[in-house]
């Protein structure tokens, strides 16, 4: 089975919808033959991951959580700081949350590339 890629200029378009046309892409939603227990042949390429539009205050009031597991492990980041650091891993991040979680999500991101 041949991918088809498609290629994504994130100039300007603001990260939700960004992300969420990525997911419908990734997930196969615009195809004819979608299947929702199926991998589409389908792989994204956003280009410009740098130049994506942040609205409003959201950079310096959204956060990103991480947590280790053990107690008082829940580390807190400012999604600005985590934009200055790597865009990628917000772009990423957005797309992730956007998706199914069940097995199919970690083979479904698998076919995302972003590069800045």
């Amino acid at each position: 089975m041949k991918l088809h890629y498609e290629r994504i200029d994130a100039t300007n378009q603001s990260l939700g919808r960004l992300a969420s046309r990525v997911a419908t892409l990734l997930r196969g939603k615009t195809r004819a033959d979608f299947d929702p227990t199926k991998i589409p042949p389908m792989a994204v390429h956003v280009e410009h991951a740098r130049r994506v539009r942040l609205t409003g205050k959201k950079p310096a009031q959204s956060f990103v959580y991480r947590f280790s597991g053990y107690p008082g492990g829940l580390k807190k980041t400012s999604l600005e700081d985590v934009w200055k650091k790597s865009p990628e891993t917000v772009i990423r991040r957005a797309v992730t949350n956007m998706l199914p979680n069940n097995k199919l999500r970690p083979r479904l991101l698998r076919r995302l590339m972003i590069s800045p």
